[in-house]
């Protein structure tokens, strides 16, 4: 079986990933809070742990892992859409949470096995706090139940951080309820115009961090393998849910409690700068998407670079990915994938390194191997039947000049004038497409600058 290392966080190091149960692998990845589109940055975990999710049924078996990623679908950011735009909030969740779903698989993400919403699970978090309650970690003030940090000793362990360095340099909310600045909130109260639920506490809502606490463990249990996220999670979000995890549901002696493996990818920029709207550089999935790029061209720049590394988008790459992804779909067109090559698989068992792994493609393909590249690229997500149709019309759009030169040329090599000819190559070259000529015939390819409206003039 093939061995596969992974970067815990938690542990500072890489380690061989051991399953509690190699016939029950289980992952769970925090999802997005649903009131707008996902901006790029939300992307990346999505195809990095579906890299990950592809990785583990690969050496374990499909039916053999389990992939849970929430919907938060009760937020004050969702409230305040609501508020802003007079909507109901659950007519706002539903088609945010669509959205997501239709923009993630145009990535080529496969839909975890389980994508549980906050709103459903409303008893099981109470139920968890209760227990909190009751051994003395939680305590109710003022309609609110707050997680008392100071009595789990191991609180700071996955951040690396003292609860007072945390106190010193976090922006926590000060409030005379709380018996520790650093206590994080699990119910809070809700006004009669925001969503609540009847609870011991008063009418409510959770706290963010109790939501995938309760969730992991009703689809989970209460010890399962991995937890992922993006590293702008790993502190407070993860380390509150590590504590009140814990604390709910203590591991036996020499067990590790929640969470085997913690794995963080790292930030995106755009062209060298941090994405932000006041810098004109912040951008949805669905934006790339509707300017044209295809999910697929997106899916190859993440995968360029490795997922704990920061990730640069740039046009440079966007077209690099595009042209490169073009060759090879042409190179397996027709072609039955083979084996996985042994190579790339094993890059992509050392932490995922899918830099390496992409390395092997352009390998495979250079050496023609078809069958190889398409079985590997697969693994990756790229090159699957249903993520190529911007390729595939891109090459049938052309067929009729491709006829129409191979016309031109035959007629050349009859009168020795060649002027037609060149001056269609030289036309096809100025809207971006590679002319290939050969004894065979002609093939024209769209390059990363195809450009369908300079080829008005030609049809």
């Amino acid at each position: 079986m093939t061995k596969i290392t992974l970067y815990n966080t938690k542990a500072r190091e890489k380690q061989v990933f051991t399953p509690i149960d190699p016939m029950r692998v289980r992952m769970y990845v925090c999802g997005p809070t649903v009131y707008d589109r996902a901006h790029l940055g939300n992307a990346r975990p999505v195809v990095v742990f579906d890299v990950l999710y592809r990785l583990l049924r690969h050496v374990y078996g499909p039916e053999h892992v389990t992939y849970v990623r929430n919907f938060t679908d009760v937020d004050d950011k969702i409230i305040a859409r609501a508020n802003e735009t007079g909507r109901e909030i659950g007519d706002i969740t539903r088609e945010t949470t669509q959205w997501f779903l239709d923009d993630m698989r145009a990535l080529g993400a496969l839909d975890p096995n389980h994508m549980p919403r906050a709103t459903e699970y409303i008893n099981a978090m109470q139920a968890m706090i209760g227990a909190l309650i009751d051994k003395g970690h939680a305590y109710a003030a003022e309609g609110h139940v707050l997680f008392a940090v100071e009595s789990y000793a191991r609180y700071g362990a996955l951040s690396g951080r003292s609860v007072g360095d945390m106190i010193a340099g976090a922006r926590v909310e000060v409030a005379p309820y709380k018996r520790n600045p650093m206590d994080f909130v699990l119910w809070k109260p809700s006004t009669p115009e925001q969503p609540g639920w009847e609870s011991p506490w008063g009418r409510g809502r959770p706290g963010w961090h109790i939501e995938c606490s309760a969730m992991s463990y009703e689809l989970l249990g209460a010890r399962f393998d991995i937890h992922g996220g993006g590293n702008d999670l790993t502190f407070p979000h993860h380390e509150n849910e590590i504590a009140q995890s814990c604390c709910a549901h203590p591991a036996q002696e020499g067990e590790e409690c929640f969470a085997s493996y913690w794995l963080h990818n790292e930030m995106l920029q755009v062209e060298g700068r941090k994405m932000s709207k006041s810098l004109g550089n912040f951008f949805t999935v669905h934006d790339l998407l509707e300017q044209g790029v295809p999910g697929e061209v997106i899916r190859f720049v993440f995968l360029s670079t490795h997922y704990r590394k920061p990730m640069d988008w740039t046009e440079k790459k966007r077209r690099a990915a595009e042209a490169t992804l073009r060759k090879w779909r042409a190179l397996v067109r027709g072609v039955e994938a083979t084996q996985v090559d042994g190579r790339a698989l094993a890059a992509l068992a050392d932490d995922l390194n899918t830099a390496g792994a992409l390395a092997r493609l352009h390998e495979l393909a250079a050496a023609g191997e078809a069958g190889a590249l398409k079985a590997t690229a697969a693994l990756l997500g790229l090159l699957e039947e249903g993520q190529g149709g911007w390729a595939e019309a891109a090459s049938a759009d052309l067929s009729p000049l491709a006829e129409r030169l191979a016309a031109l040329r035959a007629q050349a090599m009859e009168s020795k004038d060649f002027s037609a000819v060149d001056a269609m190559k030289a036309a096809l070259l100025a809207a971006g497409i590679e002319v290939r000529m050969s004894r065979e015939g002609v093939e024209l390819v769209a390059g990363p600058d195809f450009d369908p409206e300079k080829l008005e003039g030609l049809t």
